[in-house]
């Protein structure tokens, strides 16, 4: 009995069972989060107080204006508004759409405008549908079959693909060069399948381009629900004489001055070395753009809330930056990355969260092989807080052009499976997000920047050209 004792005592007290300064510092960060967090009460405002936010549109300012009146509260070193031009399409009176059997026989389907889009005549565009399942479809039929009609692209997501965002990127393009590919065939309109793995009434919006063709040869381009798609794929298939009916009202006017939104707690030791975090500002219009990229916004400004609150003072500058408009064409980001190179400013870091506020899983990094491995070695300090991915991969859209050799990116990620059934539609709205798994988020990432600032990137030999 003695010696259990003994073992016992040698257990209990050998250091080896004590918390390091690492662990406490995450535990803390957690704590905070979990019992104090703000991302929460902030996506609460930024939702239901303001709603969507398109780039140019007097939500989008709004937002600009509480955020940054939020991170003023904050006692941060400083916080600002850098000026950017945006673009400023408006989607107009809502979308409406029907199939047609025959003549007086007609069934209606949820349908948005994609954004960017030009509007149909003012009367609608009703005419037949050809099916294909992606742009490659297109040269096989050629002009003779496609001229005269409206393209239905109906390639669907991937639901095989456990990653979500690689389902999606499988057949996004359909989405955003449909209606460029479809008019040089002599389409005279396009509809395309809504990115989203579930089966339901909700048309998702997204960017579109139509390249270089002149304006006056663009034609129309809308997302039709997965329900509505599966409906119109069969009507056809049963009545190939059967017509497509839409009428959008949307238009792009000229661009107006936004704002990227920052705030920066000053380094201590390295105030010229810079590690940012960030979110999208900006939103579509049909929901409130909670998830995307709400969540990404208010769990970056909590960040530096966190570090503070906790006690810790930064070794490097942290800069918290809500970008403006990401969705329709990533202007903020490359707005702050022209700034920071015609300043010369020293970027070290950067993450992104905008995958969406569900519970978070890890980090995707885009980085040297020694950086890589620098983070996966911190895995065991996250694993109490069920964080295990950490792999080599994309970081963020907006924080993308700030990428220069031996700079380190990296991107939240949440688990996706229910990303999707919101990303860009009517139902991406703030009682889809739960307050923990946000808050989880926040001080996910806070714990990655505490382990950056705190034993910096490792450097990368530069090969000179």
């Amino acid at each position: 009995m003695r010696t259990v004792l003994i073992l016992a005592f040698l257990l209990v007290s050998t250091p080896f069972f004590s918390q390091t300064e690492d662990e406490k510092q995450l535990k803390a960060i957690y704590d905070e989060a979990l019992t104090n967090g703000k991302a929460y009460d902030w996506l609460n405002y930024l939702s239901n107080q303001i709603g969507g936010r398109l780039s140019g549109s007097v939500q989008a300012q709004q937002a600009v204006d509480y955020t940054k009146a939020q991170l003023d509260s904050l006692g941060l070193d400083k916080v600002w508004l850098q000026p950017v031009m945006v673009p400023k399409w408006v989607r107009g009176v809502p979308e409406f759409a029907y199939i047609e059997n025959k003549p007086g026989l007609t069934t209606n389907v949820p349908i948005c405008a994609l954004g960017g889009s030009v509007a149909t005549p003012s009367g609608g565009l009703k005419a037949s549908v050809i099916e294909v399942k992606g742009i490659e479809d297109l040269e096989k039929l050629g002009r003779d079959k496609i001229a005269g009609k409206i393209v239905f692209y109906n390639r669907p997501m991937d639901p095989t693909m456990i990653n979500t965002f690689s389902a999606y990127s499988g057949c996004v393009d359909q989405r955003y060069s449909g209606a460029a590919e479809a008019g040089k065939y002599g389409a005279l309109g396009v509809i395309v399948r809504s990115m989203n793995l579930r089966l339901d009434d909700y048309p998702h919006t997204g960017s579109m381009g139509y390249g270089d063709t002149p304006v006056d040869k663009r034609i129309p381009a809308a997302a039709i629900s997965t329900n509505g798609a599966d409906l119109l794929s069969a009507t056809i298939k049963l009545n190939p004489n059967a017509k497509f009916y839409f009428k959008q009202n949307c238009k792009q006017l000229e661009d107006v001055q936004s704002y990227n939104v920052i705030g920066e707690i000053t380094g201590s030791e390295y105030p010229k070395e810079i590690m940012v975090v960030g979110g999208h500002l900006d939103s579509w219009d049909l929901g409130d753009g909670s998830h995307d990229d709400g969540a990404g916004c208010v769990q970056s400004m909590d960040v530096l809330r966190l570090l503070k609150e906790t006690g810790y003072k930064p070794k490097r500058t942290l800069r918290v930056v809500l970008f403006m408009n990401e969705e329709n064409g990533m202007r903020g980001g490359n707005k702050y990355a022209e700034v920071a190179r015609n300043k010369g400013e020293d970027h070290i870091f950067a993450l992104e969260s905008d995958s969406g506020g569900f519970t978070p899983r890890g980090f995707s990094i885009d980085a040297s092989e020694e950086n890589l491995k620098q983070i996966q070695g911190w895995r065991d300090l996250f694993e109490p807080y069920l964080i295990h991915m950490f792999y080599e991969g994309g970081s963020g859209a907006d924080i993308g052009p700030l990428k220069e050799e031996g700079m380190v990116l990296a991107g939240l990620r949440p688990d996706t499976q229910r990303y999707f059934d919101h990303h860009h539609a009517e139902n991406d709205t703030f009682e889809h997000v739960n307050k923990r798994e946000l808050e989880l988020g926040a001080a996910t990432m806070a714990s990655l920047v505490y382990l950056i600032d705190k034993y910096g990137t490792v450097p990368v030999k530069k090969i000179k050209g």
